[in-house]
């Protein structure tokens, strides 16, 4: 069986879930998918879930994993791992993951491998893709040693539209764990937000990101203009936001966030390895650049080359009639 470890926060699923639903199907052959989703209150979250095509969606529903805590999360999917039994647990790979996903591995004794990018089936056996030196390259790794090996999926690997829903909902069970809070070491105070108007790009459905050609700070309105008129949050490559015209939270790369959204808009923007592994799981890739052999042409899905000054005024004219 394979077990897929989904992420919610405050009853909200984390649409990477989906991703992952995604990816189990992909890897399945035949295999029966569960779905585990762990944290307190999370019946609307599994009802969600169980329109999916997965055998059954398993909930550990404990006032102990919320809020969450790597411990807690670690003692609670243990045991649920090994009441379940699958032969591959699959996780987004988000900072959460990131976070526990090594301690559970570690405290069973069984091989990790992170920020899948793909899936190959060599002789029946499945090794997965995963970047490598910022991007640079890429590695066919397989797990080593007893089941269940841990598999983490990058964000956009996969889209989350192409998880299969199931004819019928998917039956939901809770599965009973035995917590222990005086093993939680951790405290947690709330999400830390610098500013009020903090944004998880891996979330937004369209992005306009600005890179060097924005030329100075002060042209800045030209791409919020064209964010406002998309209904997209605005983002930047890395040389924006360490010049401190946008803060690091916009930054999107591989030192930054990874983002899937329907839409991304690239404006002056050359396509360096290190922002496109960030990006190029978006559905639709358009790029603006007044270089025509810029690197960022050979991800868009469309390319405009040309004076951003010129184009996104007019773009904004066409979108605000």
């Amino acid at each position: 069986m394979i077990l897929v470890i989904a992420e919610q926060r405050g009853g909200k699923l984390n649409r990477a879930t989906w991703e992952t639903i995604a990816a189990a199907q992909q890897l399945a052959s035949g295999q029966p998918i569960a779905v585990v989703v762990p944290g307190s209150g999370v019946g609307t979250v599994a009802h969600e879930l169980s329109t999916a095509q997965v055998k059954e969606v398993v909930t550990i529903d404990d006032a102990a994993l919320e809020p969450y805590t790597p411990d807690g999360y670690t003692i609670a999917l243990k045991q649920a791992i090994e009441q379940l039994s699958p032969t591959t647990v699959l996780l987004p790979h988000t900072y959460q993951t990131r976070d526990f996903a090594p301690t559970l591995a570690a405290r069973m004794d069984r091989a990790l491998i992170t920020d899948v990018t793909a899936i190959k089936n060599a002789g029946g056996d499945a090794t997965f893709v995963r970047p490598m030196f910022q991007g640079k390259l890429s590695a066919d790794v397989a797990p080593l040693g007893a089941a269940p090996h841990f598999i983490t999926f990058q964000i956009g690997a996969f889209r989350a539209d192409q998880a299969a829903k199931g004819s019928a909902a998917a039956p939901v069970r809770p599965l009973s764990v035995t917590g222990d809070a005086a093993a939680i070491r951790q405290k947690p105070d709330g999400p830390f937000q610098e500013v009020r108007q903090a944004v998880d790009l891996s979330q937004a459905e369209r992005i306009v990101a600005v890179g060097r050609g924005i030329k100075g700070q002060e042209h800045l309105p030209v791409a919020q203009r064209l964010a406002e008129a998309l209904g997209a949050e605005l983002a930047a490559s890395r040389p924006i936001c360490d010049s401190g015209w946008l803060p690091m939270e916009r930054q999107i790369g591989s030192s930054g966030q990874t983002v899937a959204p329907k839409l991304y808009v690239a404006l002056g923007i050359s396509g360096a390895i290190q922002h496109v592994v960030g990006m190029k799981g978006s559905r639709t890739i358009v790029a603006i650049n007044k270089d025509a052999d810029a690197p960022i042409f050979e991800v868009a899905d469309y390319g405009i080359a040309g004076d951003l000054f010129e184009i996104v005024p007019a773009i904004v004219a066409e979108l605000q009639k």
